[in-house]
């Protein structure tokens, strides 16, 4: 199978090919970039593309991440994503940026949990809990850091993802510390590839993946322009 990822959910713009029959990326690039995605992406991918050697008629599928992640990065991938699928007549997937984080680990068939988190600011955080398996354990939220630290209690875990630093540092002292820390901008894009190999199509819908609604609002002054005359 011949899968062009694509991810710019959060500080990384990436697309990568990877071919599963021979079980190595035939091309891929990642560029740090936590803004920008927008103007720099077609152009990514378009290198990409040339560099693997395959027409986007040749593709079997497209996966990209959905979120969590920059509401503003993460609808460019997805747009893109969309795009091409339709142009190719490609069937096109999405997966989170949190089981993109987990699946290296997951990959090794490793014994103990994984916690993947993303920074969500405010002093909370985007994660998921999962096997060693994949397994779900704790399913995908947004909350305070404290309450993502009560994933101690399942013991040694691996923590991954843009927010393993910050948990690591905060991890209760009387608890099992964790087997490894893993922070990374964003996944791995060959792993982005792997996984959008991998998902069921009908349970992986290419769809934003928000877990909470955005900061932005319209000014007060806008909606009270907009709103309809008292009779």
């Amino acid at each position: 199978m011949l899968i062009l990822a694509i991810d710019t959910a959060l500080d990384a713009c990436s697309a990568a090919v990877l071919d599963t029959t021979a079980g190595k990326p035939l091309a891929a690039e990642s560029q740090p970039m936590p803004r920008g995605h927008a103007e720099a992406l077609m152009p990514l991918i378009g290198r990409v593309m040339k560099q693997s050697g395959i027409a986007f008629a040749g593709l079997d599928r497209i996966a990209v991440t959905t979120g969590p992640g920059s509401f503003t990065g993460l609808r460019v991938g997805l747009s893109a994503a969309r795009g091409i699928a339709l142009a190719a007549d490609k069937p096109v997937v999405g997966l989170t940026t949190l089981a993109a984080y987990a699946a290296p680990v997951v990959a090794e068939n490793r014994e103990h949990p994984i916690l993947s988190a993303i920074d969500a600011r405010h002093d909370h955080v985007y994660f998921q809990l999962v096997g060693g398996d994949g397994s779900p354990m704790l399913k995908p939220k947004v909350a305070p850091i404290a309450e993502a630290l009560e994933a101690a209690q399942y013991g040694a875990l691996h923590l991954v993802g843009n927010a393993a630093n910050i948990l690591a540092e905060r991890w209760p002292t009387d608890a099992v510390p964790p087997l490894n820390v893993e922070m990374q901008p964003a996944p791995d894009i060959i792993w982005v590839a792997w996984v959008g190999a991998a998902v069921d199509p009908v349970s992986a819908p290419p769809r934003p993946f928000y877990l909470r609604a955005p900061d932005a609002k319209p000014p007060r002054d806008r909606l009270a322009v907009s709103a309809p005359p008292s009779t």
